[in-house]
Parts: structure tokens; sequence; C-alpha cells
């Protein structure tokens, strides 16, 4: 499946994509990088950028391929324009790919794992299977975690939930206790030995929780820490 057909399925533009999405807030990548791993999912940067206007609009472009569907064609063609008048270089191919992609993946799956935690469904499937695509261009890590099956609870899915790293294409598929026992797959209790995810991808952004010891913290990220853990009871975005 190419890229612009990946992103313009319409189940990839789900209503809890958007909304994880648009509660993220922008930083720069020194900002990002300083962030305790687990709350990175709640902030959005784009390497090689530092200027607040050009991190906006970026974030803006995204947020409205989420929300509309606009395809990755679009999302270059915008951002290029915008850069380009900026007085910025466009994006190579390779460059926008990864943004893009790695963004909209995150949000997608956040609104993945909301609707296959939801009760009913994981009382119906309470199985989870990942799911790697086995090409050339799969890493060797995630391609280690192919076919594995954990139960939907398992911890396993805090550190191994994708997206896994940049440009990620894995994906989590829900299975019933039926489908486990016709298949004869073994439900297990820990990820293969040795294998972990991509630097700064061993966490669930679907899992964040709003318990941050805010001390050192940017202030825009600790202020939208503030404002969104008073309005949302500490849930996660």
């Amino acid at each position: 499946m190419d890229i612009e057909t990946l992103f313009t399925r319409e189940d990839m533009t789900f209503a809890e994509a958007a909304q994880y999405f648009g509660g993220r807030v922008p930083v720069t990548a020194d900002e990002f990088y300083a962030i305790a791993e687990e709350y990175r999912g709640l902030a959005f940067t784009v390497s090689g950028y530092t200027a607040a206007q050009i991190l906006k609009r970026f974030y803006e472009e995204l947020l409205a391929a989420i929300e509309e569907g606009c395809t990755f064609s679009e999302f270059r063609l915008n951002m290029n324009d915008f850069l380009k008048n900026e007085g910025y270089e466009g994006l190579e191919p390779l460059q926008a790919d990864n943004i893009f992609r790695t963004n909209i993946q995150t949000a997608y799956h956040v609104g993945h794992y909301r609707q296959m935690t939801d009760p009913a469904v994981m009382a119906l499937r309470p199985y989870w299977q990942y799911d790697a695509v086995d090409d050339a261009h799969t890493r060797p890590s995630h391609l280690a975690m192919d076919g594995h099956v954990f139960p939907a609870d398992s911890p396993v899915w805090d550190t191994w939930y994708p997206p896994n790293g940049f440009r990620c294409r894995c994906t989590v598929r829900t299975l019933s206790k039926r489908q486990v026992e016709q298949k004869g797959l073994m439900v297990e209790t820990a990820p293969p030995l040795g294998i972990h995810p991509d630097r700064h991808f061993a966490s669930n952004a679907a899992k964040v929780r709003f318990e941050p010891d805010l001390t050192g913290y940017p202030e825009p990220l600790a202020k939208a820490f503030r404002t969104r853990e008073k309005a949302g009871g500490g849930k996660a975005p």
C-alpha cells in the first residue's frame, strides 16, 4: 500500500485521533528530548525546526490531515509553500514522509487503542497480536515481534504499542479466545528477549497519565498539563 492510499483511508480519520493530536503541545526538539519518555506523547516536534511559527504551521497541517483527510502530497505542498515564503528550504520527500507518517500514525494508533480497550470489545476480543509489515524495509526488532500474542491488558503494550519508531508501519489486531485456539496461537507474557522499540519510542502514547513532576519542564508544556489535568480529571489525552 502506498503512502497516498494509507493516509486517505476512511478508517484512519478517527475522532479520537483528532482529539489526541489536537491536544499536543508544539515544543522545540531540545525541549522534546528533555521530557521524560512517558510524557513525550503529549508533545509535538519536528527535527531541524525551532521557530515557534514553523512548528505551529507543521502542527496545523498535520491536524488538518487527520481531521479532513488531507493527503501526503497536499501536506508536503502546503508546507513547502509556507517554508519557502519564510526563507526555508522545502521538505525533501523522505523528510516529509517521516514527519507525516510518524505523527499521523501515532494519532491513529491512539484512536485505535481507545476503540480496542472499550470494555465491550475487551470482553469479546481479550487478546492482541502484534502485526509487523514483513518486507525488506521492516526493522529486525519489529519483525521479531510479528505474530506474537499477548493479553490485551498485558504490560507489554505499555512499551510495544505502535508506532515503535519513526515511520513505523506496525499495527495491533484484536483476537477472540476462539480465534487464538483455532489458529493454535500461544499467548505470551513477555516479548522475545533482547529486543526493544526504537529509541524514544518505548512508551504507549494512549496511556500517558497527567501526574508528572513539572519541575524543569518547558513552561508551555507545564501550563498545558495543568490546564488539561484540571479539565480532564487526570485522564489521558
